[in-house]
């Protein structure tokens, strides 16, 4: 069996130590001394005990933009749900560091502060990539993507959790159940709407009365219900 890398180390001492200690009360050269290296190793790896917490989002976000650079306009609504699959892979390949993360979070507000600001990033990440796809500048469009970005990591977020909190067996099936619901909120730019099985109303003016009237249109709405 490998020997663990210090990166692993030094994360797995600092969340015995958080659960030990508390997060405040906590310091680097705590850390440092529990996985058995200097003060300067642990900087190597970490520029500060926070960092220790949180996956890399930096390359996180390049992993996110690397696959929505790959699709096509036909394709952009896939790339963003493998996009989305992506991060979800991620942290269940963290395993228990990430139920560890979440518990933490839960409990430090600052962390969790931390945390929103991280998921914003991804949210403006996707915002951005579905506003250059539906091609239209104007404001009802804007607010469309800001609304379908939303949605999107809204829809992970709710797997992720059900996951960490050991809710789900089957997450990134689960996740690509969710994006599909969300994209089907969505139709692509320029493609006609599709009309189900709803109800239609047309209101207009008459000079009849409303009693006058309320036969008729009882009898056209249960000629249109058969």
């Amino acid at each position: 069996m490998s020997k663990p890398s210090v990166r692993t180390r030094l994360a797995g001492a600092a969340f015995a130590l958080f659960d030990e200690r508390g997060y405040e009360q906590t310091t680097v050269d705590d850390i440092a001394e529990r996985a058995g290296v200097g003060r300067t190793t642990f900087f190597r790896y970490y520029r500060s005990k926070e960092e220790v917490i949180f996956p890399d989002h930096d390359r996180l976000l390049d992993l996110i933009r690397d696959r929505l650079a790959t699709s096509s306009h036909g394709t952009a609504l896939v790339a963003v749900s493998d996009a989305v699959r992506l991060v979800l892979l991620h942290y269940i390949d963290e395993g228990d560091l990430a139920r560890r993360r979440y518990v933490l979070t839960s409990k430090v507000a600052a962390l969790r502060d931390r945390e929103i600001a991280s998921v914003a990033r991804y949210q403006r990440l996707f915002r951005e990539f579905i506003a250059d796809w539906m091609g239209d500048p104007t404001q009802s469009a804007s607010l469309r993507a800001e609304l379908m970005a939303a949605a999107v990591v809204a829809a992970h977020n709710h797997v992720l959790r059900r996951w960490l909190r050991g809710e789900s067996s089957d997450p990134v099936a689960e996740v690509d159940e969710a994006m599909h619901e969300v994209l089907s909120l969505f139709p692509a730019p320029g493609a006609p709407v599709e009309l189900g099985t709803g109800t239609t109303v047309v209101v207009f003016r008459s000079g009849q009365d409303i009693d006058a009237l309320l036969p008729s249109l009882r009898r056209a709405v249960e000629s249109g219900a058969g």
